[in-house]
């Protein structure tokens, strides 16, 4: 050790600054591989957590994407369904009927005086709802309600009209009517298909 001092003593300064400099080297090279290393590490495995952050984020507006379209598609499915079941409704609903035949009855300015719901009629793919009703008004009344009905969101035919006993009010004449007014309503899937198949064997037989 002290031969090694006396060495570098006989170094001129010069020498002994290039040592020193030297030795400063190998220490920040060692120094280098040794944290620069594991620093390179950690900045790739944040770098990869980074990226799946980024495919899970991706991943989450796809998901999020197709929530929205398919809850747009559900919501716009119910609305459909509830226009159709007002056309057609899945069940009998004889109040619903006779409110909406009163209600145009009324605005008409005609009386309704009778109504007596009727059996039901299948068909293969809906069921008849009829009901026979007795109304009393002027001509333009009856005519007036005959076209309200028509307009109505519900499907309702008026079938087997009849006008009697015409007895004169002033200066115009009011008329008896009876019809059969039938509404519609849809056969839930199960009854469709049995009466599907009912048909196919009737017309298997013929």
């Amino acid at each position: 050790m002290a031969r090694q001092t006396n060495v570098l003593n006989k170094l001129p300064l010069l020498g002994r600054i290039g040592v020193g400099a030297g030795l400063l080297l190998l220490i920040g090279v060692a120094y280098f591989v040794v944290f620069y290393g594991d620093i390179e590490s950690s900045i790739k495995a944040a770098q990869g957590q980074e990226q799946a952050l980024r495919n899970d984020l991706a991943d989450a507006k796809q998901n999020e994407f197709a929530y929205q379209k398919d809850l747009a598609e559900l919501t716009d499915r119910q609305q459909r369904q509830r226009e159709l079941n007002k056309v057609l409704p899945v069940d009998t609903e004889y109040p619903a009927f006779l409110s909406a035949v009163q209600s145009v009855a009324n605005v008409s300015g005609i009386g309704l005086t009778a109504w007596a719901p009727q059996p039901e009629v299948s068909e293969q793919f809906y069921s008849r709802v009829p009901m026979k009703v007795t109304l009393v008004g002027r001509y333009h009344q009856v005519a007036k309600f005959f076209y309200g009905v028509g307009q109505l969101d519900r499907i309702i035919n008026m079938e087997n009209i009849s006008l009697t006993d015409p007895k004169i009010q002033g200066d115009d004449v009011v008329v008896k009517t009876e019809a059969l007014a039938t509404a519609f309503r849809a056969l839930d899937e199960t009854k469709a298909a049995a009466a599907d198949k009912r048909g196919a064997a009737i017309a298997g037989q013929q």
